[in-house]
């Protein structure tokens, strides 16, 4: 590459820039508040974890593992060893992986949430990048159905709060690993007699994850994945009570769900209930947030036998829906705009600006152009752009003023223009105003 050709970022993953990363930080702000309304706590984990946790965790023969993953063999040492690492590609085996090493069940359960980016090599389009960011919640060291109903209606509210309708949620039950195998079983019977309507992925996936050949997409398929043996036929008595205490919570808190025999997830490490929200207005990225419980994950991966359950949610389609549904989301704006005269001004002018700034109002100063202090600009342009930055008030820093300690608040949005003049030496009393106010 010439040394002076522009730079560009890598396909499918992208800039979140001004104004649109204020959508972001409102989404964010709405997540954080109804975690900690949940008791939900916050958990961070590693970009990069060990390939081995996704190939264990996820199942050699998904997608992900198969086909998605960014993995790469990091720098060798000293001794010539190096680690395959891969970028996460979802966010539960990582947290269960925390979990584990930091023997943070050794107390009871724990309710955990994350927000973060996750890395899937897959071809970039709507709603679906190489780059996306989640939401997941995971409950661990909880058996009980009414977990399970928990995360579901954590979600549902969710969609209240940020106003979105529409959303129908489906729900399946993949019972337990004994009931699978039987239906395992019979499912690969079945497709052996039906080898010729299936494409070379799915007679390759037959005897493997035969599950996943019931989620193609291939129209040619569908009769015959819609006539294959279901697994709701084969649960026994627990698994089937265990899904119906949920739907009963649901029931309960007016939540509308529907049967989905076919609904499996896109992972291998799912048991029970299983669920998805799935939306019309997105196309074929339909899905915007989906999980379930796993509750034989956390002995996979090396820690000591526990139940847990979870989900996780696509920032980038949740907003895309935002903007779908035409939401109204507020812009961040400055309480107040410092309009400053004359640059011999500034000294003054910042030690107020910031004992305000430390009150907590928020304050944009207006800044010369061109890199010179002199350059401050004309009363009239500064008023132009202190009204395009969407702040309420004006500070005018007029040498007059200045001279009897004093400044002049403008209002910018009350269509009256009202002013009046406040002391420098009283700051503390006009910051809670201007707060309040703004």
């Amino acid at each position: 590459m010439a040394k002076n050709e522009k730079l560009t970022a890598i396909k499918g993953m992208n800039d979140i820039l001004p104004p649109d990363s204020a959508r972001w930080e409102w989404f964010e702000g709405k997540v954080r508040d109804l975690m900690g309304r949940f008791a939900y706590r916050n958990i961070r984990t590693p970009l990069a974890e060990h390939t081995a946790l996704f190939v264990r965790g996820l199942g050699e023969v998904t997608d992900i593992v198969e086909k998605e993953m960014y993995s790469f063999e990091d720098r060798a040492d000293k001794h010539g060893q190096a680690e395959h690492l891969t970028l996460r590609p979802e966010g539960t085996a990582g947290v269960v992986r925390a979990i584990v090493e930091n023997n943070l069940l050794y107390d009871g359960g724990k309710r955990l949430f994350y927000i973060g980016p996750m890395f899937r090599r897959e071809k970039p389009q709507r709603g679906r990048y190489r780059q996306f960011h989640q939401v997941g919640v995971e409950a661990m060291g909880f058996a009980g159905p009414e977990v399970d109903a928990e995360v579901i209606l954590l979600a549902d509210q969710l969609w209240k709060e940020l106003g979105i309708a529409g959303v129908r949620l489906e729900l399946n039950s993949l019972g337990e690993p004994e009931e699978r195998k039987a239906h395992r079983d019979a499912l690969v019977a079945y497709f052996e007699q039906h080898t010729e309507v299936m494409d070379e992925e799915a007679r390759r996936r037959m005897y493997s994850n035969p599950l996943r050949v019931l989620d193609t997409k291939n129209p040619a398929m569908q009769d015959m994945v819609n006539a294959a043996p279901k697994l709701f036929d084969y649960l026994g008595d627990a698994s089937k009570a265990h899904l119906k205490a949920v739907q009963d919570i649901l029931d309960a808190n007016g939540v509308a769900w529907s049967l989905n025999p076919r609904l499996v997830r896109g992972m291998d490490y799912y048991n029970l209930t299983v669920f998805e929200f799935i939306t019309d207005k997105l196309g074929s990225q339909g899905t915007i947030c989906g999980g379930g419980r796993y509750d034989y994950l956390i002995e996979e991966i090396g820690g000591k036998p526990a139940p847990a359950v979870g989900w996780g949610m696509g920032m980038e389609r949740v907003l895309e829906l935002l903007k779908e549904i035409g939401a109204e989301i507020p812009q961040p704006a400055a309480d107040a705009y410092a309009v400053i005269p004359d640059a011999a001004a500034l000294p003054q002018v910042f030690q107020t600006v910031h004992r305000l700034r430390a009150a907590g109002v928020a304050v944009q100063m207006h800044a010369a152009a061109g890199g010179s202090a002199e350059g401050m600009g004309s009363m009239k342009s500064q008023f132009k752009k202190a009204d395009a930055s969407g702040a309420r008030f004006a500070l005018i820093f007029g040498a007059d003023e200045l001279a009897r300690g004093m400044v002049t608040v403008k209002s910018l949005r009350d269509g009256q223009g009202a002013q009046q003049q406040q002391s420098l030496a009283q700051v503390q009393d006009w910051a809670d105003t201007l707060k309040s106010a703004a």
